[in-house]
């Protein structure tokens, strides 16, 4: 299992427009959805990603964050 700290690192080196842009990110786990939930801010909009424990392994390993990558360049658009 990874730290919130470890996956902010993680997703800020491959997005380094998140928080260069105005995006915030902040990072919660759901003990529920048994998943990381990233909550991104940008003005007065927040969209919520929930980052299960298969996209989450694949992400740290540097091979895909693909939904999360659409999220956030909608996001920026």
């Amino acid at each position: 299992m990874y730290t919130k700290e470890q996956l902010c690192e993680k997703i800020t080196s491959i997005y380094p427009d998140i928080g260069q842009c105005g995006i915030d990110l902040h990072v919660e786990y759901d003990e529920d959805q048994k998943a990381y939930v990233l909550f991104l801010k940008r003005g007065g909009k927040e969209i919520k990603h929930f980052l299960e424990e298969e996209d989450l392994n694949k992400c740290m390993e540097g091979k895909q964050c693909v939904s999360l990558g659409l999220d956030i360049s909608q996001f920026k658009d």
